[in-house]
């Protein structure tokens, strides 16, 4: 803010007109000393950027006097933009009011000068404020492509603009032609729209705008593609008319498989999984359909690997992005590979790898696809063709996939990426911001576009953009079927957006839209980072600000106590509950002495035992760190609570996602060189069952069961097939790739090479196979019974106990659950009362348990399981004894 000051500069953006009659300019916007009441400040606008804020005549279309209001800025606006606390409030006059959507068509400036006419100050104005004041209506708008007796009408929100026009391109016409240019008809509500006839079926469009761009300072004519485009052609350059009621677009699949249904949402069991690691190494897919949607449709190793997980108890795939995104290449004939044989020729620790990768990444067809480009349109790389990718064919396909995911009982959460876009400005791929300048991105306190996502930050504050936000997710819902979305970084959204979504998802019926829109799950990234952190814009939908809604977020306690360190640490051979820390210290300095690793041990099982209450915030826990019982809320983690739901569908639990290393790779690199392969997987299965066995629902990064590697790959969105490799022969994890790629782990590259080079960390395809088999009996126990998934928080405080800790016989490294099921609500359960034991040492280990008795018996999931070690696990009296490096589930029959 100390640039205000300086001579002015008309890029930057400073002040707010917040509403038709009002605008706010921060206080440091006027010299030190200066009564603000004394000054005269004029709003000057002009049709096309040429304002000199120190002219005498400037060459504008209005020159108007601003009162300025002592009082200040209104409570309501205050409480709608509370980081514009502290700004001065000024009043235009009622003729300046009057033509405010004309002046909203150019550039808008504020002055301030002294009595004597000289300029102290001036600023450009952001406009999104008095743009959701003047134009409230659009909010109830039919944005995009409608039809109606099988005429389609186009609309498109750009209340800025000076004129807009369709240039529309009819079957078989050439796209480099200029493409026939017709007129849209301007509405009241800042909607341009235009009719068409019903030959317009399959035709490419681009819409046309005339509009001042304040970050040229001129106007410019802009042809766009539609921010509400149904499909595409190949790399997105022109948007197509397509009718999603075709019955061409219809699969018999997708038509006929039900949407499976949950008992509730703690029932959910998730699978993170990205469209192309699935398939692209699958040899029993055609060639043309591998990475593509269609590979889900077929009797494939991948698909009969969901099928036994899915008849063991996962009930959700949760795909990663497959809207539209600007970074893979389309056309296949154009993507560009490294040849495998060089890749195969590098060692084990070698960089090569990852610079032959690093060579293809302009033209990859590797993605996440975590950079939006058009949020109502499916991804055209996951098509089995380049005519599928053109225009209807992304439609069926994508459908295809969800209905044969359907048909193997598994529902089907999208991953949403609402808090940024690709692109802005007037970048080649920025659509929203060619089309409304200045509007639906969040700007800095001086006007710049906010990049605290890595992208351009979305502000889904701003009524418009909760409308792309909410009627996206609609179209997905109904004309997809889809049954869930995960919201990437949704702290950056606001609760009040989350809760519109919520809203109106919850009004689809199946009478008349064909799904039960209060059937689908929300959940998403509750972190609390960048300009909004502490709800410094708005109340965000950030762990702890959720409690009732039924949106969950991701338990990060938990995920860290159980792996040890934290995701961005510069020496990753921290410990945790299931990584070695104080029972099989790796030596590293990182993790301290003996004593602050026992210290550590005991925070981190205090964090776990609460993660597997559902962290509820009112949870009385008995706290082995702290010696006394405490609320969820009154635990730390990083300097706030550890707890912060309310109940347990607020939460999500995992131990690793596509973020970071694969808990395959954390294992590697945390524990000692010497623990043998078998123990690795024991406390692989361990670590998902200290996320599965809690409370509230539950997400595996795909290939977790078979102890995926990505050759310890910390950020693998751009690294190719190479390192996203996902073997479901389960002959090959994908350890000792090579060294990760280097932008984002060449620091580290030093803690690698010791472990890539090590063959003996490398599992072998028996080693696989017995992880996967360890892997099906963990959800297979969740499933059979409700214990695991309690539906209220009351259920679980009065039904859920830690028996052992915080008492003599609380041993470090292992953790002991009681959930009995004769207190608290009715018994509805399986089971008189169940007793779960963990144990994350490397010894077995006998302990005394109160209110574990002779009746108590090996679970018989467990009793007639693939793991011979856990079936020594016992009960012997009021002890129960558990094998090292295992977990055991003891129930007693009514």
């Amino acid at each position: 803010m100390g640039r205000l000051l300086g001579p002015p500069d008309l890029m930057l953006a400073p002040g707010h007109w917040v509403r038709r009659e009002l605008i706010a300019w921060p206080v440091d916007g006027v010299p030190t000393g200066v009564d603000p009441s004394g000054l005269d400040w004029c709003l000057h606008a002009s049709p096309d950027g040429g304002i000199d804020p120190a002219a005498r005549e400037p060459v504008s279309w209005a020159t108007a006097e601003v009162r300025f209001d002592p009082d200040g800025l209104p409570p309501d606006v205050l409480a709608e933009r509370p980081h514009l606390r502290g700004y001065l409030a000024l009043r235009l006059d009622p003729e300046t009011v009057a033509q405010a959507e004309r002046l909203l068509r150019g550039q808008v400036v504020l002055s301030l000068h002294q009595a004597s006419g000289r300029l102290v100050n001036a600023g450009s104005l952001q406009v999104p404020g008095v743009l959701d004041d003047i134009y409230a209506a659009a909010t109830r708008a039919e944005l995009g492509l409608r039809w109606s007796d099988r005429t389609p009408t186009l609309r498109l929100w750009a209340p800025t603009a000076r004129d807009v026009r369709l240039r529309l391109w009819r079957a078989g016409d050439d796209l480099r032609a200029p493409g026939q240019a017709l007129p849209a008809a301007r509405e009241s509500d800042g909607c341009w729209s235009i009719s068409g006839s019903p030959d317009w079926a399959a035709a490419r469009y681009r819409w046309e705008v005339t509009v001042y761009a304040p970050s040229g300072r001129r106007v410019v004519t802009n042809q766009v593609t539609d921010p509400y485009s149904l499909a595409l052609t190949v790399n997105s350059t022109h948007s197509v008319i397509v009718d999603l009621a075709d019955p061409e677009l219809a699969p018999t699949q997708w038509c006929q498989a039900a949407q499976p249904r949950l008992g509730h949402a703690v029932d959910q069991v998730i699978y993170e999984l990205h469209v192309r690691d699935f398939s692209i190494s699958d040899k029993s897919v055609p060639a043309d359909e591998r990475g593509s949607f269609l590979a889900f449709t077929r009797d494939s190793l991948g698909t009969r690997h969901l099928k036994r997980l899915a008849d063991a108890g996962l009930n959700t795939v949760q795909l990663l992005p497959v809207f539209d995104n600007a970074s893979v290449e389309e056309a296949k004939d154009r993507q560009h590979r490294p040849p495998k044989s060089d890749l195969r020729a590098a060692p084990a620790d070698s960089p090569q790898q990852q610079r032959l990768i690093a060579l293809t990444v302009a033209n990859s067809p590797y993605n996440w696809g975590y950079d939006p480009w058009h949020y109502q349109a499916v991804e055209g790389s996951y098509c089995s063709s380049l005519a599928s990718a053109e225009g209807s064919g992304r439609v069926h396909e994508f459908r295809a996939m969800i209905g044969a995911l359907h048909g193997l009982g598994l529902r089907v959460v999208l991953d949403q990426v609402f808090n940024h876009t690709a692109s802005y400005g007037q970048n080649t791929k920025s659509v929203l911001d060619r089309i409304v300048p200045g509007y639906y991105h969040r700007l800095s306190p001086l006007g710049h576009t906010e990049h605290s996502t890595c992208c351009p930050n979305v502000a889904t504050e701003h009524a418009m953009a909760q409308k792309l936000m909410v009627d996206s997710v609609l179209l997905w819902a109904r004309d997809y079927k889809v049954d869930g979305f995960r919201f990437d970084l949704m702290g950056h959204h606001s609760r009040d957006n989350m809760i519109a979504v919520r809203t109106a998802l919850d009004a689809l019926t199946p009478q008349r839209d064909g799904v039960d829109g209060r059937a689908v799950t929300l959940y998403g990234e509750g972190w609390n980072f960048g300009e909004v952190a502490d709800d410094a814009r708005f109340v965000q939908a950030r762990q702890g600000n959720l409690g009732g809604t039924g949106i969950g977020t991701f338990n990060d306690r938990l995920r860290d106590a159980v792996r040890g360190g934290r995701p961005f640490d510069h020496d990753p051979r921290g410990q945790g509950f299931g990584t070695g820390l104080f029972t099989a210290s790796n030596g590293a300095a990182v993790n301290g002495d003996g004593y602050h690793q026992r210290d550590r041990l005991l925070a981190d099982t205090d964090l776990i035992q609460l993660g597997l209450t559902g962290n509820l915030r009112d949870y009385w826990l008995p706290s082995n760190s702290r010696r006394m019982f405490v609320r969820g809320d009154e635990l730390d983690y990083s300097g706030g609570p550890a707890g912060y739901a309310s109940e347990p569908d607020e939460v999500i639990s995992y131990v690793d996602a596509h973020d970071n290393e694969t808990l395959f790779d954390a294992l590697t690199l945390k524990l000692p060189a010497e623990v043998p392969m078998a123990d690795r997987i024991r406390l692989n299965t361990l670590c998902l069952a200290l996320a599965t066995l809690g409370q509230g629902p539950v997400m595996w990064h795909a290939g977790t069961d078979i102890l995926r590697s990505k050759s310890l790959d910390r950020n693998s969105y751009n690294s190719g097939d190479w390192f996203n490799f996902l073997d479901w022969t389960m002959t090959d994890n994908g350890f000792g790739a090579g060294l990760p790629p280097e932008v984002d782990n060449g620091p580290k590259w030093d803690f690698f090479r010791p472990f890539l080079a090590d063959p003996a960390l490398k599992p072998a395809p028996s080693d696989i196979a017995e992880a996967h088999a360890q892997a099906l009996d963990l959800l297979r126990l969740r499933a059979s019974t409700r214990l695991f998934r309690l539906a209220s928080g009351h259920a679980i405080r009065t039904k859920l106990t830690f028996p052992v800790s915080n008492t003599a016989h609380q041993v470090p490294g292992v953790i002991v659950m009681r959930i009995d099921d004769t207190v608290g609500e009715p018994a509805q359960h399986d089971w008189r009362s169940l007793v779960a034991v963990f144990n994350a040492t490397p010894l077995p280990v006998r302990l005394a348990v109160p209110g574990l008795d002779g009746q108590h018996v090996l679970h018989p999931v467990q009793a007639r399981g693939h793991d011979v070690i856990v079936k020594g696990a016992r009960v012997e009296g009021a002890w129960a004894r558990v094998p090292a490096r295992s977990f055991a589930v003891f129930v007693r029959p009514w």
